[in-house]
């Protein structure tokens, strides 16, 4: 397993911010006022953090005009960049607060990641696809903000122990369940946050808030939502007679 230290984008209104494409900051306005607003996203430093975290950057560049549209952006592997409105919700339910310690699972090429460590966390970002981990380098490169974010490439089903206890893990995309080896490195009073797939045909997948309360872990269903789900933790098939 490999980790890195990179430079990241700092808080909102951090004097290191850099500039960004004039063109792309009237689209991540846009993004905010038509998709996050309207959507009940309210948390300021979000809201913040997703109006200058340039998201082209995390995305190949032929592909960078579709960076603010209200839909997945699907990339090669069977991943994808998961629409602004529902990675805004999924960032909301983690409730981060300055200085937190998060874990983002699936972490692609990194732009939930810069996210919440815009908005004051402390990342560890895990991701296990060694193309997306080079996308990740070269997305956050430049970004400022030295130690604000570790890029670490390993099994996505493991977590990342060795940063842990955690104050907030994100699995990013769907999942058939939360693996208790990634459960397990939640500080108590901690929170997690995924998709759950849909148990059967004609109900929903649903994004959950999972807490550690006196050593015990438990979900509570958050709303609807649909995304891609991840490879790493696609249940093996069972026989069939």
């Amino acid at each position: 397993m490999r980790a890195e230290t990179l430079s990241v984008i700092p808080p909102a209104g951090h004097p290191a911010s850099g500039r960004v494409a004039p063109d792309m900051t009237e689209a991540r306005r846009h993004m905010v006022d038509g998709q996050l607003r309207p959507n009940r996203i309210t948390d300021p430093r979000l809201l913040a953090a997703m109006g200058e975290v340039p998201r082209e950057r995390f995305l190949p560049p032929s592909m960078a005009a579709r960076a603010y549209v209200d839909e997945d952006v699907r990339l090669p592997g069977g991943r994808a960049l998961i629409e602004p409105m529902v990675i805004a919700k999924l960032v909301q339910l983690l409730a981060i607060r300055d200085g937190d310690r998060v874990l983002v699972v699936g972490a692609g090429a990194g732009y939930a990641a810069a996210v919440a460590a815009r908005s004051g966390a402390r990342v560890v970002a895990l991701e296990e696809d060694a193309a997306l981990v080079a996308e990740a380098r070269r997305a956050l490169a430049g970004l400022a903000a030295p130690d604000a974010l570790r890029l670490v490439e390993g099994p996505l089903a493991k977590g990342f122990a060795e940063g842990a206890p955690y104050d907030a893990i994100l699995i990013e995309g769907e999942v058939p369940e939360v693996p208790a080896a990634i459960a397990d490195q939640l500080g108590e009073g901690g929170r997690l946050v995924t998709v759950l797939a849909a148990a059967s045909r004609g109900v929903s997948s649903r994004a959950v808030i999972g807490r550690r309360i006196g050593g015990s872990f438990s979900t509570t269903d958050a709303f609807d939502c649909a995304t891609l789900p991840l490879p790493a933790f696609r249940r093996a098939p069972g026989f069939v007679f």
